[in-house]
């Protein structure tokens, strides 16, 4: 047997699922924690992966190994490979005012035209989420950090290269072994989807020069070999992974329930959306990846159980015992400010409250009504971008929830099925690592569930949108 291993180097920690590469069977696997925050020092994700290797039985024996990681984390590096200060995830907010700038920098103060300019540019019209604008924000308020800044790369990219044998002190010739994919490279802001090519010009705008950046992988190259001699995949942005080992293809659109929301489609053409809403990002694949990301996902379910005091199986338990529609309970989840709609300073609301319906069991209800509905309407801007949904796939950890299962169904108003309870974005990884080694993506099963349509939503999520178009 050879055997691959995938690694998700996620927000919160840190897994590698170990698969037989003809056939995809687990063989063993292993995780590691993360510490929580928005700027995380890279050093915390190398141990965490030390730690879950050694959890997964160590990779002696595997042929070859693939990361997928959280997007956008600004990773800076100075000229001996070292990091230069704490990389800024994605979910980082504090450069929302740079993204502002940069749109209407664009555009000449006009915000609409600078819109339209990054839509075609890049893909995607910059919020606080994407790389070019932590830069910018480095910039402005952290020069000597800027200025110092010789290689900039993502946390994927960087776990890659530390894997093989990189690192502090590696130099010029370190830096040039950086390496990514489409899928990240296609998150950054400085990269153009459509054209397969990095944009200097945005990205010596937003930091004052061009630094080393990762050579662009396709899906099948190879990234370099870990000192033991496993192959090095491309690696892949966590959605792009997630897709991979979702199996979806085509017209599949996969909704992920986990920290963020996401929903996105595996399409044959790019997406270029100035109202910001659709990111036009690649996938690991070799197509194109339109996706909509929500801030506020399962964190919202976690704040609802602590505040009713029981555990997430309780919390589904309520809600299921509750009636659709909550009583009329509304919540508007963006708890932690959003994404889409870009509203980085905004925070929760309930709407609709009665001594008679503010219970438990509808306030939990009224949650995850409130995700589903979020991510009903990232489903409805890619469909405005073309997008045609042939089957949904509801994957990550909120999709085990048997209440999330039930809304979505009838909410979403197209067939929805549950892949196999697994890793998918490590799993996606894997399945990478298998196609560097082989030149082919195995044809692994990716079963899923249909689940059966229920009711009519479509009053609920109409009240949702009236009540989250207050923001607007």
């Amino acid at each position: 047997m050879v055997f691959v291993a995938g690694i998700d180097s996620s927000t919160q920690s840190c897994k590698i699922v170990i698969r037989d590469a003809e056939t995809g069977a687990l063989v063993r696997q292993g995780r590691a924690t993360h510490p929580d925050g928005t700027e995380v020092h890279p050093d915390h994700w190398w141990t965490a992966l030390q730690k879950a290797v050694a959890d997964a039985g160590g990779l002696d024996d595997v042929a070859a190994v693939s990361v997928a990681g959280q997007q956008h984390g600004m990773v800076c590096l100075d000229a001996d490979g070292a990091v230069i200060r704490p990389a800024l995830l994605w979910n980082d907010t504090r450069s929302a005012g740079a993204a502002a700038d940069l749109i209407k920098t664009a555009g000449d103060g006009d915000a609409a035209a600078g819109a339209r300019f990054w839509a075609r540019a890049a893909g995607t019209v910059p919020v606080a989420s994407l790389t070019v604008t932590k830069l910018r924000w480095l910039a402005e308020h952290e020069p000597e950090n800027a200025a110092g800044a010789a290689a900039v790369c993502l946390p994927h990219d960087w776990l890659t290269w530390r894997l093989a044998g990189y690192g502090p002190g590696s130099g010029a010739e370190g830096l040039a072994a950086l390496a990514t994919d489409r899928s990240d490279a296609s998150g950054t802001g400085y990269y153009s989807t459509a054209e397969d090519r990095y944009l200097p010009e945005v990205l010596s705008a937003a930091l004052g020069h061009v630094p080393v950046l990762p050579r662009v992988l396709g899906p099948l190259e190879a990234a370099g070999r870990t000192p033991a001699g496993a192959l090095l995949a491309a690696g892949a942005g966590d959605n792009a992974a997630a897709a991979l080992g979702a199996g979806a293809g085509l017209g599949d659109v996969v909704m992920s329930l986990g920290t963020s929301g996401t929903v996105f489609a595996v399409s044959d053409t790019p997406a270029a959306d100035a109202s910001g809403l659709v990111a036009g990002f690649a996938d690991a694949a070799g197509h194109y990846l339109p996706l909509v990301c929500t801030l506020n996902s399962t964190r919202v379910f976690d704040a609802t159980a602590g505040l009713l005091g029981v555990d997430l199986v309780e919390f589904n338990h309520l809600a299921l015992s509750a009636e659709q529609g909550a009583g009329g309970l509304t919540l508007v989840p963006y708890f932690d400010g959003e994404r889409t709609p870009n509203l980085p300073d905004a925070t929760g609301s309930l709407h609709g409250i009665t001594r008679a319906n503010y219970t438990p069991a509808n306030l939990a209800r009224a949650a995850v009504e409130g995700v589903v509905c979020s991510l009903a309407d990232g489903l409805a801007a890619l469909q405005e971008q073309g997008v045609e949904a042939r089957r949904i796939l509801l994957v990550g950890g909120g999709a085990q929830s048997a209440a999330v299962q039930e809304v979505a169904a009838s909410l979403l108003g197209t067939a929805v099925a549950v892949p196999h309870p697994g890793e998918y974005v490590a799993d996606g990884a894997a399945r990478q690592a298998a196609a560097a080694l082989t030149g082919h993506f195995p044809a692994w099963a990716a079963a899923a569930v249909d689940l059966p349509e229920g009711k009519d939503y479509a009053g609920v999520l109409a009240r949702y949108r009236r009540f989250a178009s207050l923001y607007a």
